[in-house]
């Protein structure tokens, strides 16, 4: 964002380097048409891809989205990674982007419509990150 103010002017300068408040689900919703984007008790419920994500410096994670089992409405996910497989709960996040969590084994996915992000549960440090579906 520009701003051209008076250099006297500090206090409208400062107010031109802070940084916009992070989108909540409600803008998210508003700013980025998606067909068929639908928020459930403020979650958004994504149609997001099962398959291999290919990710940063060579990783790739399977990611099964749980449907057909009775529990396809976005709740769990199953995901290969570094030779196991960890089953993963929804959990509420305050933008309501899909966050999934295997908190015995302290591993979260994130997912985004444009990648995914496989983090350390304890640390929230990235382990995978730039996961895209092939």
């Amino acid at each position: 964002m520009k701003c051209l103010v008076p250099l006297t002017s500090l206090a409208l300068l400062s107010a031109c380097a802070t940084p916009p408040p992070e989108p909540t689900a409600e803008v998210i919703e508003m700013v980025v048409p998606v067909e068929g984007l639908m928020a459930v008790d403020g979650q958004l419920m994504l149609d997001l891809e099962s398959g291999v994500y290919q990710c940063e410096f060579g990783a790739h994670i399977d990611v099964l989205r749980e449907s057909g089992t009775g529990i396809g409405d976005g709740t769990r996910i199953s995901i290969g990674w570094n030779g196991g497989r960890y089953h993963l709960e929804r959990d509420r996040s305050s933008s309501g982007l899909p966050r999934f969590e295997d908190r015995v084994n302290g591993l979260v996915w994130i997912d985004l419509p444009w990648k995914g992000v496989l983090l350390d549960g304890k640390t929230q440090k990235p382990l995978a990150n730039e996961c895209k579906a092939e």
